[in-house]
C-alpha cells in the first residue's frame, strides 16, 4: 500500500527530479526549477493585480465625496472580501501549485481552507446583494430616495453571516476523517458527501439562480421602462403632427378664400381702374399663410430628424444595459461554474475517476479570476469611479492634503 502511494506521486509528477524526501508518512518530490519560477512570477503578479484592483475601489470610496453614499457600501464590502481573497487565500495556493504535497502544519491547512471558502462565498453572496440592490433601485423610485444605511448594513452583516456558517463546519467534524493532510498530503476542502452538497449549493447554485433570475427581470424592466419613454415621446411627436397637419388645412381653406376675394375684386374695380384694398389684404394673408407654412414643413423635417437621433439613443441605452447584465453574469458564471461543477460532482466519482490535478488547478484560479475582475466590473461603468481612479493614479489626493 504505501509503496503504490509512492508510485502515484512519481507518475502524476513526471518532469520531476528523482531525488526524494520522506516528510511523515508521504513523499515530498521536487518540482523542476522551471515550474517553480513560471508559476510563482505569473501567479505573483495576478495577485499583486487583484489586490491592486480592490485597493483602488477601497481608497476611491473613503476618498472621494461623491462615492460617499450608501449604495457604495456593498462595493466597498466587495472589495474587502475579494482583496481578503488575494492576501489570505491566493497565497497560500501558490504554495500548493508549486509543490507536490502539503508540507505546512494540518492546522494551517484548516485556516486555509476555511478562509478559501468564507472570502469567495461572501463575495459571490455580494453580488446577489448587489443584483438585489439594483432590482430594487429599478422597479421602486421611492427605493432610492428612502435607501438606508441600516438596510444596507443589514444586508452586508446578513452576507458575512451566511459566509461564516457554511465556512465553519468542517472546523467542527463535518468532514471526512480520510482527508487529513497529514495522512493523504493534500490540503483540500471536506469531501464529505453532505457537506458537499450543502456547501456548493449554499455558496453558489442557490445565489447563481437567484442573481440570474433577478438579472433578468431587471433588463425586462429597464427595456419597458426605455421603451414607455419611446411611446410617450412618439405619443407627442403624433400630436405635434396632428397640429402640424390641421395648420396645413387651415392654410389651403385660407388660400382658397382669398382666390376667391382675388377674382371678386378683379370683376369689380374701382373708378381708378385699382382693384380695390381687400386684394391688398388678401395678398398679405396668402404670404403670412405661406410663410406659416414653410415654417411648419421646417418644423415637421427638424422633429423627423430629432425623432431618429432620439431612437438612437433609446437603441443605444437598451443595448448598454443588457451588454452590462450579460457582462456581469457571464463574468461571475464562466469564473465560478467550471470550479463548483467539479467540486460537486468530484466526491460523488473519486473512487471511478481522478480529475487531473492540471484540470484543478485551471478552475481553481478560473474561480480566483472573479476578485480580479468584480473590481473592473462592478466601477468601470460608473463616471465617479473613473474620476477617482483617475485622481488616486496622478496624486490629486494627496496635494489636496499639503499645506501651503
Amino acid at each position: 500500500m504505501e509503496d503504490d502511494f509512492y508510485d502515484n506521486g512519481s507518475t502524476l509528477f513526471p518532469d520531476t527530479t528523482t531525488d526524494e524526501v520522506f516528510t511523515g508518512p508521504w513523499v515530498l518530490t521536487p518540482i523542476s526549477e522551471q515550474h517553480l519560477i513560471v508559476t510563482s512570477v505569473f501567479l505573483g503578479l495576478f495577485i499583486l493585480a487583484a489586490i491592486i484592483g480592490n485597493v483602488f475601489v477601497i481608497a476611491a470610496v473613503v476618498l472621494e465625496k461623491s462615492l460617499h453614499n450608501v449604495a457604495n457600501y456593498l462595493i466597498l464590502s466587495l472589495a474587502v472580501a475579494d482583496l481578503m481573497v488575494a492576501v489570505l487565500v491566493m497565497p497560500i495556493s501558490v504554495v500548493t501549485e508549486i509543490s507536490t504535497v502539503w508540507f505546512l502544519h494540518s492546522e494551517i491547512c484548516d485556516m486555509y481552507v476555511s478562509f478559501d471558502v468564507l472570502c469567495c462565498t461572501a463575495s459571490i453572496l455580494h453580488l446577489v446583494a448587489i443584483a438585489m440592490d439594483r432590482y430594487w433601485a429599478v422597479t421602486s423610485i421611492d427605493y432610492i430616495r428612502n435607501r438606508s444605511a441600516q438596510r444596507i448594513i443589514l444586508m452586508i452583516v446578513l452576507v458575512w453571516t451566511v459566509a461564516l456558517c457554511i465556512s465553519i463546519p468542517p472546523l467542527f467534524g463535518w468532514k471526512d476523517p480520510n482527508d487529513d493532510p497529514d495522512i493523504t498530503g493534500q490540503c483540500i476542502i471536506s469531501q464529505d458527501l453532505g457537506y458537499t452538497v450543502f456547501s456548493t449549493a449554499c455558496a453558489f447554485y442557490l445565489p447563481m439562480a437567484f442573481m440570474i433570475a433577478i438579472y433578468i427581470r431587471i433588463w425586462q424592466v429597464t427595456r419597458s421602462i426605455i421603451r414607455k419613454d419611446k411611446f410617450g415621446k412618439n405619443k407627442k411627436e403624433k400630436k405635434k403632427q396632428k397640429k402640424e397637419k390641421s395648420m396645413k388645412t387651415e392654410y389651403s381653406i385660407v388660400s382658397d378664400c382669398n382666390g376667391c376675394q382675388s377674382n371678386k375684386s378683379n370683376g369689380k374695380k374701382t373708378e381708378n381702374g385699382n382693384a380695390p384694398d381687400d386684394e391688398h389684404s388678401s395678398t398679405t394673408n396668402s404670404d403670412e399663410a405661406r410663410s406659416a407654412m414653410l415654417d411648419t414643413s421646417n418644423g415637421a423635417a427638424q422633429s423627423k430628424h430629432f425623432q431618429r437621433q432620439r431612437e438612437k439613443i433609446e437603441m443605444r441605452r437598451e443595448r448598454k444595459a443588457a451588454r452590462t447584465l450579460a457582462i456581469i453574469t457571464g463574468a461571475f458564471l464562466i469564473c465560478w461554474l467550471p470550479f463548483f461543477i467539479v467540486a460537486l460532482i468530484g466526491p460523488f466519482i473519486a473512487d471511478k475517476v481522478e480529475i487531473p490535478l492540471i484540470i484543478r488547478s485551471i478552475i481553481l484560479w478560473l474561480g480566483y479570476v472573479n476578485s480580479l475582475l468584480n473590481p473592473v466590473i462592478y466601477t468601470i461603468f460608473s463616471p465617479e469611479f473613473r474620476m477617482a481612479f483617475s485622481k488616486i493614479l496622478f496624486g490629486k489626493y494627496a496635494k489636496k492634503k499639503r499645506p501651503r
